[in-house]
């Protein structure tokens, strides 16, 4: 069972630094950056999943012509009235 704690201290000297000389403290201050790494690293992870699924993305745009109905003539003029 040497290997997990093995594993663990070259985690937690990957983190940063000792903290403290007491290791019990050190291990402490050790997941507490773990868990704000994580927290970081996932949330990282969901912005740039994010911008994946979105790169490119345009609004399309239906146009439905509707070619029962044709005037004869188009107006020659426009109502253009202010409504108060």
């Amino acid at each position: 069972m040497k290997k997990p704690k093995n594993a663990w201290r070259l985690l937690a000297k990957a983190l940063g630094e000792k903290a403290s000389k007491n290791d019990n403290e050190a291990d402490k201050v050790a997941l507490i950056r773990l868990v704000m790494f994580l927290s970081i690293f996932i949330t990282n992870c969901f912005i740039v999943a994010n911008a994946i699924r979105h790169w490119n993305d345009e609004p399309v745009i239906h146009l439905i012509i509707d070619g029962s109905y044709v005037p004869n003539e188009v107006p020659s003029q426009i109502n253009t009235q202010k409504v108060l």
